[in-house]
């Protein structure tokens, strides 16, 4: 079979359709070699950037009425299509996963998170369950994963448990596109003094809390961009003393976010030290690198050997907000260090952590499943 013969289809209930790790990494860059659709809820019938769209409704309101009825109408979509090989992104798509094995189609499975620890973490699961959840859930994924045609996935301790149940694993990390960093770096934009940003999701485990009480503790503003969840967080926080010096922008696009990164001095991602942060790779430490400014960052391991080893910032006790203040004085009140650690975080950027990089083991991973076909 031919490369332009070749149909692969990405299924997703959950993510938008112009999700950036689904849409604008791996599907842009695998149409680049093979036929790609993406079948996902409420898009339009359309072409771009080579990748066909295919729209399915979105069945419902709520997690479990999108688990059901989403996920079943994403799968008949998915065998109209007839692909040589599907590449699902959800969890809930696993049982249809297996279906879709059993009817002879090679499936891969795209592990973005490590969903049993994270369900330690889920808030709307009673604690008393969780521990039994968690594991019913790893079990199963288990099961299903070693019937699967390969497994990608963006931290090496993930990819290390899938390892045990699939001979087939790759680690497809999600760092940021190059051209979003080159793009970052031709920003005309004027550094404003002491000044500090944090763009992603508002939650209580992201560290907002303790950020905005360590503000009262130095001369600094912060930049916040991104929505609050659950809305009580966002009344707790506002309540602080420290939110007088916060430039809230709330959801806000990419050039704002681009205006954000490059008029501040310093990024932060201090998230909390929950069961699947600590062994996770943020990418906003990453687009913080591709934007040359330092980053401050929570003091996990996986986190302090990128920073050292790239030697691009400095890290915190997550839950101190005194800690936190020190380290963003330390940068602010030290210029040429942190200009120095910015360089340096955009070297490495440019040598290791970009797209580019995980866009070739993307690929190279699919050769091996078209050979087979």
């Amino acid at each position: 079979m031919t490369a332009k013969n070749v149909k692969i289809a990405h299924l997703s209930s959950v993510h938008p359709p112009g999700d950036i790790r689904i849409f604008h990494k791996e599907c842009v860059s695998l149409a680049k070699h093979w036929n790609v659709y993406l079948v996902v809820p409420n898009c339009d019938n359309e072409i771009s950037k080579g990748v066909e769209y295919v729209n399915v409704q979105k069945k419902g309101k709520g997690r479990l009425m999108r688990m059901i009825s989403t996920t079943k109408a994403v799968y008949h979509k998915a065998l109209e299509l007839d692909a040589d090989i599907y590449h699902i992104h959800d969890p809930e798509l696993l049982p249809y996963a297996l279906k879709l094995v059993r009817k002879g189609k090679k499936v891969i499975y795209d592990v973005h998170e490590d969903v049993p620890k994270q369900i330690m973490d889920k808030h709307w699961i009673p604690k008393l369950f969780r521990g039994v959840v968690s594991s019913l859930f790893k079990r199963y994924e288990h099961y299903v994963s070693a019937r699967l045609t390969g497994i990608i996935s963006v931290t090496p301790i993930i990819c290390e448990r899938f390892r045990s149940v699939n001979g087939h694993v790759e680690l497809v990390a999600n760092y940021p596109l190059l051209e979003e960093g080159l793009n970052l770096n031709h920003q005309e934009g004027i550094k404003v003094p002491r000044q500090i940003c944090y763009i992603g999701g508002l939650f209580p485990t992201r560290g907002i809390k303790e950020l905005v009480q360590a503000l009262e503790q130095v001369d600094a503003t912060l930049v916040l961009a991104g929505t609050f969840s659950p809305e009580s967080f966002e009344a707790e926080v506002k309540q602080l003393p420290g939110w007088k010096k916060v430039n809230f922008l709330g959801h806000v696009g990419r050039q704002e976010i681009m205006n954000a990164l490059t008029s501040s001095q310093l990024g932060v991602v201090t998230l909390h030290p929950t069961r699947s942060y600590v062994e996770a790779l943020p990418i906003k430490l990453f687009e913080y690198m591709s934007a040359g400014i330092p980053v401050l960052a929570s003091d996990f391991p996986m986190w302090r050997d990128i920073i050292d080893s790239a030697k691009c910032g400095v890290y915190a006790d997550p839950l101190n907000p005194t800690d936190l203040a020190k380290q963003i004085d330390y940068l602010l009140s030290n210029p040429e260090l942190s200009l120095e650690m910015g360089e340096n975080g955009l070297k490495a950027f440019h040598e290791t952590y970009n797209w580019s990089v995980e866009e070739t083991k993307l690929i190279a991973f699919y050769q091996q499943m078209c050979a087979a076909l």
